[in-house]
């Protein structure tokens, strides 16, 4: 299989890209420097909020994710990543207008969900995400149930991705995020999808232990890693 260099479409946010990163780093079966993946990153951190964009009107992140993606064809990457589960709701029209093939997060994490021969999960993600439906509608094509958060548990997820990992506090009560996953387990949840890549950010930051999680950043990563013509570790 050939190989390829991988780019990643960063920014959204800062740490998501680097966290993403580290990851094919982690999968790739490597033994020396010269055996990992070529990689471009750009951190392109004015991306317009694709949360606003898609529920308050606010300015389009597509163009932006473009001009990214054209930048780092140019400088050689041939397979590109976008660290972000929300900008995903464009992925069509970014997928189409791209220079070199674009994986698809969402797709990827549903495929490993089936895979582990799941049938209902629980969604933790941004208002843009569970809104609109970009988990819901995979998971349902492959006969998976999601439950998704009551309207106070989702303004805390929320808080936990804006002021928590985005924000930058060294500490954040997830108290209440910890409940609703539990909740979520008690109404038949197998899996809890973290479906935003700042979340498995703020789980290890702040403390919270769970076993039953599908990190979606690491199953792009995995899946990249194949992709690219590269061993899987």
């Amino acid at each position: 299989m050939q190989r390829r260099a991988i780019g990643i479409i960063g920014g959204m946010g800062p740490m998501a890209t680097l966290d993403l990163f580290n990851k094919v780093l982690q999968h790739t079966d490597a033994h020396c420097d010269a055996e990992h993946i070529r990689v471009y990153l750009d951190c392109h951190t004015g991306i317009p909020d694709r949360t606003k964009a898609i529920l308050c009107g606010g300015e389009s992140p597509v163009p932006y994710i473009l001009e990214s993606a054209a930048k780092l064809a140019q400088i050689g990457a041939e397979l590109l990543l976008i660290p972000c589960n929300t900008s995903h709701y464009f992925y069509e029209e970014i997928a189409q207008k791209s220079p070199v093939p674009v994986m698809n997060m969402i797709r990827e994490t549903v495929k490993a969900i089936r895979n582990q021969g799941v049938t209902k999960v629980g969604l933790l993600a941004t208002d843009g995400t569970v809104q609109l439906g970009v988990y819901q509608r995979e998971l349902e094509k492959v006969g998976i149930e999601t439950i998704c958060p009551g309207t106070d548990a989702q303004a805390e997820v929320m808080r936990l991705i804006y002021e928590g990992v985005k924000g930058g506090a060294p500490t954040f009560d997830v108290s209440a995020v910890e409940r609703e996953m539990q909740r979520m387990r008690e109404a038949g949840a197998e899996r809890i999808v973290l479906g935003c890549t700042e979340l498995p950010i703020g789980f290890a930051t702040y403390g919270v232990v769970a076993e039953d999680t599908i990190d979606a950043a690491e199953e792009l990563a995995k899946a990249a890693v194949a992709a690219a013509g590269y061993p899987v570790k």
